[in-house]
């Protein structure tokens, strides 16, 4: 086995990546701490070209070294918005239409592994700060929860892995759709 070489990777240049069809997924971070989470957020939403990325709160935005360190130029392919506070991006998103998803541990939560995309709409999944995950404020506008099935003695993700789980769980069912 040989691993392929750069140039043999097929990666889009920007400019392709913005024409690009997009997963129907729309990323919030709620009050995320770490700058390295967020960078790290925004090569996930590159990967799985996910349609965008919400900014919210105390979560850091661009430009910021720490983010860009750790996204590796994905702030300039990811499409990204900031809102203040998490309600005012809930709010928009309501107005839109969009079916939200907190990601959280919560009473009569849809576990991940029986959730899937639906047909020809957008949907918006919530992902929460680092100690106190997604606010219950928030939580209560969201349609639904999912919840990442979890069977150790921590039932806790680092939030820049619970994204990597949720949004390859989302991208791998559209490919096995098709």
């Amino acid at each position: 086995m040989r691993k392929l070489k750069n140039e043999e990777l097929n990666r889009l240049t920007p400019e392709q990546f913005r024409e690009a069809e997009k997963l129907p997924v729309i990323v919030v971070l709620d009050n995320v701490r770490s700058l390295h989470n967020v960078g790290s957020v925004f090569r996930t939403c590159d990967a799985f070209r996910i349609a965008e990325l919400y900014l919210c709160g105390i979560t850091g935005k661009p430009p910021d070294r720490e983010i860009h360190k750790t996204a590796l130029g994905a702030t300039e392919t990811v499409k990204w918005r900031y809102f203040p506070q998490t309600k005012d991006a809930i709010k928009e998103l309501k107005e839109k239409q969009v079916a939200i998803y907190a990601i959280e541990q919560a009473e009569n939560s849809i576990s991940l592994s029986e959730f899937s995309l639906p047909k020809n709409e957008t949907i918006a999944i919530v992902f929460g700060n680092e100690v106190k995950g997604v606010e219950q404020e928030v939580v209560n506008e969201c349609n639904n929860v999912i919840e990442i099935p979890q069977t150790g003695s921590k039932h806790s993700l680092n939030i820049a892995v619970s994204v990597g789980v949720v949004c390859w769980e989302l991208f791998s069912g559209t490919i096995k759709k098709k």
